[in-house]
């Protein structure tokens, strides 16, 4: 197939998506059968982001502007380990090895095993050509280049397994929000979908908020309460109720208003129904601080513009566009220079 072929079928498959999402109903069912994490509501907003952001026409062809790509004459085997913390979290990369005409050989998480391998197959009803495409295994054994995605301490293991081919690894990031002190209710309550959006497993999940000196916490935690449903979740909820246990048995500071903790903290990351907050006193500062923490953070959320920091706007974090790669890395320029 050629580049115009590939993404001829790349956009039907969108059309599809956009069209009856239903058509993967059994898969999405599957999905919350094997990981309660992935409900029914999350993997549809996950498939929709996909259609929508990333297999359409215009998006796809202005994302490819900034490429020369050309048709391989010998097809390498791209070995991608996914992450399974979000549905369908390893999309863009199994996007992008296709784009570039090569072979994806396909390691899916044990988490996340029935969504990607069920749009693969919408693909190849679309096309049969794409078949030889993707390869999905149980272990890496043949490939040319590898893309591995994990947590920090398997990236120091895939760093010495893989150091023999070209290789991307990705470690632990997470989102942090910027707030000035001036933010409507409305807009704490936006900030809360890049909070717990997929109840905050996803690396563009906003885990820590850098606030004013002398910003009014409680005024936070009011609009956030908006979000209280979270808690019916017994998964959620389990960690919602073991963190509270552990801060009041250490003694811990904190805030809560019944779906979330908020502590300070110099962490960037946080546990599952924690955010962190720090205070900053100038902008100065702020973007001192953020740039000694940049290889710990995926993205900025905040609805100021701050000069010197690329952010992205409230309830925007995770609706990431095909150029938005993880940790910054352009995969596409990585797989087309193989």
């Amino acid at each position: 197939m050629n580049l115009t072929e590939r993404i001829d079928a790349l956009v039907q498959l969108g059309q599809q998506l956009s069209n009856d999402i239903n058509i993967l109903q059994d898969a999405i069912k599957l999905s919350y059968h094997e990981n309660r994490w992935f409900i029914e509501d999350n993997s549809k907003k996950a498939i929709t982001a996909i259609a929508n952001n990333f297999l359409q026409k215009d998006r796809l062809d202005h994302w490819l502007t900034h490429y020369s790509i050309v048709n391989v004459s010998t097809q390498k085997k791209i070995g991608l380990i996914l992450a399974g913390n979000i549905p369908l979290v390893g999309f863009h990369d199994v996007l992008s090895v296709f784009i570039s005409g090569h072979i994806s050989v396909i390691k899916l998480s044990d988490k996340d095993k029935q969504l990607l391998p069920a749009i693969l197959k919408l693909l190849y009803k679309i096309d049969p050509r794409t078949d030889p495409y993707f390869e999905i295994v149980e272990r890496l054994t043949e490939y040319d280049a590898v893309i591995a995605t994990g947590s920090d301490n398997s990236a120091v293991h895939f760093e010495y397994y893989f150091k023999h081919v070209p290789h991307i690894i990705r470690r632990n990031r997470n989102a942090v929000a910027i707030l000035s002190g001036d933010e409507s209710r409305e807009e704490i309550v936006s900030l809360g979908k890049d909070i717990f959006n997929y109840f905050g497993l996803g690396c563009r999940n906003v885990s820590k908020l850098y606030i004013p000196e002398g910003y009014n916490l409680e005024f936070i935690m009011e609009a956030l309460h908006d979000y209280n449903e979270l808690v019916l979740h017994n998964k959620y909820k389990n960690n919602f109720d073991y963190n509270y246990a552990i801060y009041l048995l250490n003694q811990d500071k904190f805030l809560m208003n019944g779906c979330i903790l908020l502590m300070e903290s110099e962490d960037i990351a946080s546990r599952i129904a924690m955010l962190g907050y720090e205070y900053y006193s100038s902008n100065n500062q702020l973007i001192e601080l953020l740039n000694k923490r940049k290889g710990e953070i995926q993205c900025i959320v905040s609805n100021r513009i701050i000069q010197g920091l690329q952010t992205v706007g409230f309830s925007h974090a995770q609706e990431p566009s095909l150029t938005d790669y993880a940790d910054g890395v352009d995969t596409l320029e990585f797989l087309i220079e193989l």
